[in-house]
């Protein structure tokens, strides 16, 4: 019962993780893909790279990404250990 329980749990956690770390790794490249406004872009660029509002927001989702990808790899490690309380 408990290999059952780790099994669907890792299941549940390795596809969850997998496809929010996968958006918000796509949405961490839209603000530095896109154009934006002209002026806007402008400005920014006289800023330093730490300072831009794009780049934080990039970096941010970054983060989101690789702690979504943790928990999926979390997720594998329940996998393992459920198979092996199975056996």
């Amino acid at each position: 019962m408990i290999g059952a329980v780790l099994l669907l749990s890792g299941v549940i956690a390795v596809t969850y993780g997998s496809w929010r770390g996968y958006a918000a790794a796509r949405s961490a490249l839209v603000p530095l893909i896109r154009e934006g406004d002209e002026t806007r872009s402008r400005i920014e660029a006289s800023r330093p790279v730490h300072d831009r509002p794009r780049v934080r927001v990039a970096a941010r989702h970054v983060v989101f990404a690789l702690a979504w990808i943790v928990v999926a790899m979390y997720g594998m490690f329940l996998l393992t250990a459920g198979a092996e309380v199975l056996r």
